[in-house]
């Protein structure tokens, strides 16, 4: 056996996974043998075995499936993957049904199958490290927990509590493990996890799970229980709802989760294996293990990063701007233990931007998440000021005032002198060129793009832009400042809009567009949806404000020209223009936009009615086909136009800043992915037909196409 290292020595049969070559052990088809290998032997030495312990080698217990594996798995493999998950589970029933006390001692987190094998211990013993986790994260993989994870937490849990560890993935530490008694046992370190697993044995020497024994009662009731019956009877419209049908893992896991409470416990662990092999060879999981496994893994490791020597820990840092996004950004960095100066044109607004953290933070303390001295610790590293000179000795100080190059520049020459020995400047701008900005900079090449989402504690994703002098070093600490905050950091290269704003303006305006074809704003608005976008194009533009466009449009006029050219605004930035200059409709802040927002209390947003008076054609036909398809292929375009012009230099960077910047749906693994998804020809073919109806925002030209091949994953 290369990956399981079997011991037999005074009755106690130990197995130790230790994959080689890897850091972390998974269900690679070589341990899925070795298992096997492993069980058997369990057999043969069945009567000298009086217990047996499960145990790693690694720092971690068991980090779940062969993903790699699974990427290179085709629809035809489906048979085969149900026959080895069937293989797998025999193993797991033949160790927990021998008769013999299993212990899984846990050194480490157990992820995914990682948690299926812990679950074979008829005990489960962890170290009691709040950073271990444990748990079934497979729904956000597009798959399912499909090795027994979903048959055994119900029958631990029941119906209701184990949907948020199933339908959910929401993972746990070992102490909360420990109070839903999905582990028994806590000790200080690993040092002292063998001991403890012989003499659980000792005083055990027969043990069964509490599904095996007679008179097992499901926790809360089967399906047949009228309780539990009402509450099923609106989960799958509930989850519908969620999902849109676009996510086939949480109904798959819903069903088998049912299904199997209604059966014995074999037969429910068939089921699941039926649903996990058809899941895994489809292509909305590969699309999300391509993105949320591989590509996120690639920016965490920091492979967008320069290869610049020394981590950059940030312990000052300086903002200017006490808005919602400098106090934002404020709350981010004084959560994570960085000192800082929150900066404004008078001490009343920096002050009420040091008040937005007590807001974040005050719910937490009333539903005792936070302690009022980490509270008060937290906003006491936020310093507000008036004065530039309170700035004196940040390490980084970033700009987040309104979008204007004038400004921006004013306060950048303000601030910039005050940064300490070898500190650099970023701007938060979302749309203005980095190089622009950066020349009224001293040192142009310590100035670097910072671009937060808003709100900034919910929006994990940041976008490091590099301006045309902007050196290594200054990217790479920039890297570890996001990193530093917890979010995810992508690197592009500048440009107007970059890459999040850009494509992000191409979704909005191609719904705006639609509107001034005469198609109805809900039907807008659906097909966004339907498409899988968290919200419609109509309603995003409200909440970034219509102004705020019209402002980007008139500053891209202005600076096109200056360079003595003209810039032809689209159908749909004409029609936002007109909507703020002829209407006076500027946005949710200011009362209305392509929505109505009542003042009660609760009241919900209504379209503004007089949109079909002002932009209906009587006649006018569609189809919702093609107007999905026009949301999702318009921004997978200029996602393909921004890697052909070097804006973007990575898979990676592009599919993870479309999903967690822009919201581009998750079932298609990300803007890029999802022409590798489509298949590039096919991509392509559908792209023509839209260019040819719908105008040039739908062409690929040779460069882009020649792009997208060179980029492929292999």
């Amino acid at each position: 056996m290369k990956t399981i290292r079997y011991e037999l020595a005074d009755g106690i049969a130990t197995l130790t996974f230790d994959e080689p070559g890897s850091p972390v052990n998974t269900m690679c088809l070589q341990w899925q043998q070795d298992l096997t290998e492993a069980t058997q032997q369990v057999l043969k030495d069945k009567d000298a075995i009086r217990g047996i312990v499960l145990a790693s080698a690694k720092s971690t217990f068991f980090a779940g499936a062969d993903l790699k594996g699974t990427m290179r798995l085709q629809p035809s493999d489906a048979a085969a993957v149900f026959r080895e998950i069937e293989q797998v589970k025999k193993n797991f029933r033949t160790l927990e049904t021998l008769g013999k006390p299993v212990v899984s001692c846990l050194n480490g987190s157990a992820i995914g199958g990682g948690w299926e094998v812990a679950l074979i211990g008829h005990h489960r013993i962890a170290v009691d490290n709040p950073k271990i986790q444990f748990g079934l994260p497979e729904i956000t993989l597009g798959l399912i927990p499909g090795a027994s994870g979903i048959t055994k937490m119900v029958r631990l849990l029941g119906l209701m509590g184990a949907q948020p560890y199933i339908l959910e993935s929401k993972l746990f530490a070992p102490r909360e493990a420990l109070e839903l008694g999905l582990v028994h046992e806590l000790l200080p370190d690993a040092g002292g996890l063998r001991a403890a697993a012989l003499a659980w044995i000792h005083a055990h020497p027969t043990a069964q799970h509490p599904w095996d024994e007679k008179g097992y009662k499901m926790p809360g009731g089967t399906p047949a229980n009228p309780k539990v019956a009402g509450m099923l009877a609106v989960a799958p419209a509930v989850l519908k709802q969620k999902t849109r049908g676009l996510y086939p893992a949480p109904e798959a896991a819903l069903a088998a989760m049912v299904e199997g409470a209604m059966v014995d416990f074999d037969t429910a662990l068939r089921i699941e294996s039926r649903y996990l092999a058809k899941l895994i060879v489809s292509p909305v999981a590969k699309n999300m293990i391509n993105t949320f496994f591989f590509n996120l893994n690639a920016i965490k490791s920091g492979q967008s990063r320069p290869a610049f020597q020394g981590r950059f820990k940030p312990r000052k840092v300086g903002l200017l701007g006490a808005g919602m996004m400098g106090a934002g950004i404020a709350y981010a960095q004084a959560s994570r233990g960085i000192e800082t100066v929150l900066k404004d044109v008078s001490a009343e607004k920096a002050e009420h931007g040091k008040a937005y953290s007590l807001k974040l933070t005050q719910p937490k303390v009333d539903k005792s998440r936070m302690s009022p001295h980490d509270q008060a610790a937290l906003l006491a590293r936020i310093t507000p000021t008036a004065s530039a000179a309170d700035l004196k000795g940040c390490e980084l100080i970033i700009e987040a005032v309104f979008e204007n190059r004038e400004l921006k520049a004013r306060v950048t020459q303000e601030a910039e002198p005050m940064l300490a020995e070898g500190g650099f400047f970023a701007s938060n701008t979302s749309t203005l060129p980095i190089s622009g900005l950066a020349k009224a900079s001293a040192r142009p090449q310590k100035f670097v793009g910072i671009h937060f989402f808003s709100p900034v504690d919910k929006m994990k994703l940041v976008e490091i832009i590099r301006g045309k002098e902007t050196d290594d070093e200054t990217v790479a600490r920039a890297f570890d400042y996001v990193q530093a905050l917890g979010k995810i950091p992508i690197v592009v290269n500048d440009s107007r809009g970059f890459f999040t704003s850009r494509v992000f303006g191409t979704f909005v305006m191609e719904g705006a567009a639609m509107l001034g074809e005469g198609i109805p704003a809900p039907v807008i608005e659906q097909a966004g949806i339907q498409a899988g976008m968290p919200v419609g194009p109509l309603a995003v533009l409200d909440e970034t404000a219509l102004s705020l466009s019209v402002h980007v449009l008139d500053q891209t006029r202005a600076d096109y020209r200056a360079e003595g050219r003209t810039y032809i605004a689209t159908p749909g930035e004409l029609l936002v223009e007109r909507m703020v200059k002829e209407f006076d409709r500027n946005g949710r802040a200011a009362g209305g936009g392509f929505y109505d927002y009542p003042a009660e209390k609760g009241a919900k947003k209504t379209l503004w009615p007089k949109l079909a008076e002002l932009f209906g054609q009587p006649g006018a036909t569609w189809e919702m086909q093609d107007l999905k398809d026009r949301l999702l292929y318009r921004q997978a375009v200029e996602t393909a136009r921004c890697l052909s012009e070097g804006v973007l230099t990575t898979v990676h960077d592009a599919n993870v800043g479309s999903i967690f910047g822009i919201g581009f749906p998750a079932w298609t693994g990300g803007a890029l992915q999802f022409i590798y998804g489509t298949g590039i020809d096919a991509f392509l073919a559908r792209a023509e037909v839209l260019a040819s109806k719908y105008g040039p925002g739908f062409v690929v030209s040779p460069e882009v196409k020649d792009a997208i091949r060179r980029h492929a994953p292999q």
